[in-house]
């Protein structure tokens, strides 16, 4: 067997035999999604102790006919044939086992976030930091505020949380030491919200997401994901006005006179004091993990960047496919990236394709370890539940969800009852579409018994 595909069956069948403890362990994780701020990841499954080193059963080859059989009846009783497109492959050889118009470019929903994951990952590497700077102005008397697309910064955080996420306060208690040093305590507020470029919605977007809080206006400067308050979904008309009144408040907490209210400036100089985020690998597990459209459109602009693209919504997308060339996987094509648009294509063999990349490159893996889990964490907790006809597949399905109007998609992988790993997608368009019917074609492989 090639190393490659070695490599690809190794790691795919350990994450695979997780699932069992995720289930057990994922409502914890649950409670730490819903609480808002959200961390970049819990606790990611893959670093659990002792679990991985059971030793698996021989899976068996698997008859494709078979996969076939078993996918008949829920397709059939879905009533969406018309409008679905699915691909499997075996996620130790890589062998095709089932393919329904897998080349068929469709509105992919959410899953563009995969696309999105390998991109930056594959750009800038995943311990890359995003980080947030204050300069002063002496001129001016003005600490400025400079974003750097950090979307999981906020005000405060809980000091247990894993893990840590840059804050405003700390970021001001260093400005505060540094000034102090110059004698300076008192200052006005400015902020730079100059590292992203373009329009702050996208290509195909409709006008109600930020209305609905699906997402944010695009910027390069907000705190707690721009929303009026950490635990609703409401966004700020203006996130980088909002942080840098979010600092000003952090500052005179930590001991410094602020004077005025905060307008737009240039930072220039050196930074006085800064705070990094998450490396983006986890950042990557959070955005797959919460299906988080800020953090997902501020990647790609982090890889444009890296790239030498502008970094706004065409050049986000430019990146994105740059590095599905360099990887030879055809079938993406992007107007954003967090999958609001209703312009992108993508095909389920392209999606499958790239989980197999982030499978055989470990710089990739958080692609596959961000991947939300059946009836547990992300948007797949409130999936496959005790009500559910595909209950019987939680804990055993882990998968990036898709949703939009007339789009449903998902995407990851499965782990059967011989012992099987599945690498799949199944994509709906259609007026009808439901995130239910697809999960009962993922339970359909989980309970397959094809080999």
């Amino acid at each position: 067997m090639p190393r490659v595909r070695r490599v690809r069956g190794e790691a795919i069948l350990a994450l695979a035999l997780l699932n069992i403890f995720v289930l057990i362990t994922g409502f914890v994780a649950l409670d730490v999604i819903e609480a808002r701020p959200l961390p970049a990841v819990p606790n990611p499954v893959t670093h659990t102790d002792g679990v991985a080193a059971v030793a698996p059963a021989a899976p068996t080859p698997v008859d494709p006919e078979r996969i076939a059989d078993i996918l008949d009846d829920p397709m059939s009783s879905s009533g969406l044939e018309e409008g679905l497109s699915g691909y499997v492959v075996d996620g130790v050889t890589g062998e095709t086992l089932f393919e329904r118009d897998a080349d068929t470019p469709v509105t992919p929903a959410s899953t563009t976030k995969i696309a999105t994951a390998v991109a930056v990952l594959d750009t800038v590497g995943p311990d890359h930091v995003l980080r947030t700077e204050a300069y002063l102005d002496p001129g001016e008397n003005r600490v400025v505020l400079r974003g750097g697309g950090d979307a999981t910064l906020t005000a405060t955080a809980d000091s247990a949380a894993y893990p840590q996420v840059a804050t405003l306060e700390e970021l001001a208690v260093a400005t505060a030491e540094s000034l102090s040093e110059q004698g300076v305590d008192t200052v006005r507020v400015g902020y730079d919200d100059s590292l992203f470029t373009g329009s702050d919605t996208g290509p195909g977007w409709k006008p109600n997401y930020v209305t609905e809080g699906s997402t944010a206006t695009i910027h390069a400067l907000l705190v707690d994901q721009g929303r009026v308050d950490r635990d609703v979904s409401t966004r700020v008309p203006d996130p980088p006005l909002a942080a840098a009144e979010a600092f000003a408040d952090q500052l005179e907490r930590a001991g410094l006179t602020v004077q005025g209210d905060p307008d737009e400036a240039e930072s220039v100089g050196e930074p006085v004091a800064s705070v990094d985020s998450a490396p983006v690998s986890a950042l990557v597990e959070y955005m797959m993990l919460a299906s988080d459209n800020n953090m997902a459109e501020a990647l790609g602009r982090v890889a444009a960047l890296e790239s030498g693209e502008e970094p706004d919504f065409a050049g986000a997308s430019a990146a994105t496919h740059r590095v599905m060339d360099e990887l030879g996987i055809d079938g993406v094509d992007l107007s954003d990236n967090s999958g609001l648009s209703t312009e992108n294509r993508i095909t389920p063999r392209a999606l499958v394709q790239l989980l197999e990349a982030a499978a055989d490159h470990p710089e990739l893996n958080a692609t596959i370890t961000g991947l939300p889990t059946a009836h547990s964490t992300g948007t797949l907790a409130g999936r496959y539940s005790e009500y559910s006809s595909a209950h019987h597949a939680a804990g055993m399905v882990r998968g990036k969800t898709g949703t939009l109007d007339g789009v449903s998609a998902l995407s990851g992988t499965i782990h059967d009852q011989e012992g099987n790993t599945f690498l799949f997608a199944f994509m709906v368009n259609d007026p009808g579409a439901t995130g239910p019917g697809l999960d009962n074609l993922a339970a359909a492989l989980a309970e397959c018994g094809c080999s």
